[in-house]
């Protein structure tokens, strides 16, 4: 049997289960804003914005400043770029976040690379080295992290290579953060592409996690100290069938029931190219699944926080109010989903319903 060595002490659990649960407070989820600087420029592209530092500072100060913010966002996930840059009143970002009560989170991965032999599946890089920047990262007042993973369906994927090597990459992650203080977010995204039923998502939902969640319990995380932010389940963008949110939420739910232990204080879901609009709708019904849900479930969205808010900018400062208001909203909508409140006008913008599917989203 295997015998147990210590590796994190009382005390270290108990911050790391403070730093989740902060994250995760009633009403509260994670706003992503750690776009690589090619991504951010794919966003700021559509909005003919040169994707400069100065733009990709100045955006995310609009976010960041805005007073409401900390009512239904409890954690930000930053770009190593961002996390050193300053607000136009001089603070640092993460000090900035961090006097409205949020936490600070990082993204650590290094990307994804090709698993030889497969139908184009990858793994995702970054462990070397990991242990020093997650040591930087702490001090320089980061208290989670982010690291990503990506699946994909098709005929034969995802294959049991893929599933092992990206649950055991992830629990490695997940164990090198919490030695330094940091709660991991473990995120396997399932990509929609694809043009797979509801069912299908489900069926291979719940066999990559719970391969995720055998990994982790391998490398004697601590459950109490992490986050999981998965895909929705969902039908692949190509499916001709279109589902209704009750349905969404009541595969999504089945598949977390069967697979994430009660231990895990929340789950964040990706937004993962739905509409602004869609991904509040979804969330919503998740929480109103008549089912016992012992973990929070909220969001951890980028594009379905800030797609709104890039259009009515249009790097323009004299729409900086216009901006702040509909990302405001956003936030304040998937707040209140996150709870099971939130109750569609039907007066949803033309922005909000517009599909952000990007074919194999590279983050």
């Amino acid at each position: 049997m295997t015998h147990q060595f210590p590796s994190l002490s009382p005390e270290q659990k108990k911050d790391l289960s403070d730093i989740a649960q902060r994250i995760v407070a009633s009403g509260k989820g994670i706003l992503a804003a750690d776009e690589s600087t090619g991504t951010m420029g794919k966003r700021l592209q559509k909005i003919n914005v040169e994707n400069n530092e100065e733009n990709r500072r100045y955006f995310r100060d609009l976010l960041f400043s805005v007073p409401a913010m900390s009512n239904s966002v409890g954690g930000v996930i930053f770009f190593h770029e961002t996390l050193y840059q300053k607000a136009d009143s001089g603070k640092l970002f993460p000090q900035v976040i961090k006097d409205k009560g949020i936490v600070v989170g990082i993204k650590v991965d290094k990307g994804t690379a090709g698993l030889n032999g497969t139908d184009g599946e990858t793994t995702t890089q970054g462990l070397d080295g990991l242990s020093e920047r997650c040591a930087q990262y702490k001090k320089d007042g980061c208290d989670f992290a982010k690291w990503r993973c990506v699946l994909k369906i098709s005929d034969g994927c995802p294959s049991a290579l893929g599933i092992a090597e990206n649950a055991n990459v992830l629990a490695r992650y997940a164990s090198i953060c919490q030695q330094n203080g940091l709660v991991p977010i473990v995120e396997p995204e399932i990509l929609p592409d694809g043009d797979h039923d509801l069912q299908r998502c489900q069926y291979v939902t719940e066999k990559v996690l719970a391969a995720v969640y055998k990994a982790l319990s391998d490398h004697h995380v601590y459950l109490e100290g992490t986050l999981l932010k998965p895909n929705m389940v969902l039908a692949g963008q190509a499916c001709t069938k279109r589902y209704t949110p009750q349905e969404v939420a009541m595969a999504t739910v089945t598949a977390l029931r069967r697979t994430v232990p009660a231990a895990v204080p929340g789950v964040c879901f990706l937004s993962g190219g739905q509409s602004e609009e869609e991904a509040s709708l979804n969330l919503n019904a998740i929480n109103q699944v008549p089912l016992h849900r012992p973990w929070k479930l909220t969001f951890s969205y980028g594009r379905a926080l800030q797609a709104s808010a890039l259009a009515a900018w249009e790097g323009k400062p004299a729409n900086k109010a216009a901006a702040q208001e509909a990302f405001c909203t956003r936030a304040k909508i998937n707040g209140l989903a996150s709870k099971g409140e939130y109750k569609p006008t039907g007066s949803a913008d033309q922005a909000s319903m517009k599909s952000l599917f990007t074919a194999s989203y590279v983050y």
